[in-house]
């Protein structure tokens, strides 16, 4: 399908965006890690956009003394700064909390990314195991951007990070 720049739409981007041909970096590893950052990095901003925005939206119809979902009345706000009101401060509040998410986003999809290429490289397969490797550091990473990383969170994540990432592979063509 070729169509010259006047002529190609917001759907012919999307389309030629999943063949690989948005970076050239002079490297096929840094081609990946990068695609992948900004692919993550803008699902991550959106879906937090979303998610801050629907907590604004719900903090504002809600009195304080209303019980949350789990029946509990006293609500910790997650962001202080963000009241449900349409302030500058409320503003900068997410926008920040949205590009931290985005970043943390970005970051797993480019870590692990760039793992399982080059493990695939070093050891001229991609089975469970480069899998296994790549999520259990992806893990430990995303676990170490929380404000406050204990060993057993650090542990937890990578545990995790590795299970799902092994499970990935094994059922990828199952379905």
């Amino acid at each position: 399908m070729s169509t010259n720049l006047e002529t190609r739409s917001l759907l012919d981007d999307w389309r030629n965006f999943d063949k690989g041909c948005f970076f050239d970096l002079g490297h096929p590893l840094l081609n990946r890690i990068a695609e992948s950052f900004v692919k993550a990095a803008g699902i991550g901003a959106i879906q937090a956009a979303a998610r801050e925005s629907c907590f604004i939206a719900v903090e504002g119809t809600e009195s304080s003394n209303s019980p949350d979902i789990t029946g509990s009345k006293n609500k910790k706000n997650r962001f202080p700064d963000l009241r449900g009101e349409t302030n500058r401060k409320s503003l900068e509040a997410m926008v920040k909390s949205t590009g931290k998410e985005s970043l943390q986003w970005g970051l797993a999809a480019g870590l692990y990314s760039g793992l399982t290429y080059g493990l695939k490289e070093a050891r001229g397969a991609h089975d469970w195991k480069n899998s296994a490797m790549a999520g259990a550091i992806t893990g430990m990473a995303l676990a170490l951007t929380s404000e406050e990383a204990s060993h057993e969170q650090v542990v937890q994540c990578a545990i995790t990070g590795a299970a799902i990432s092994t499970a990935a592979n094994l059922l990828t063509g199952i379905f």
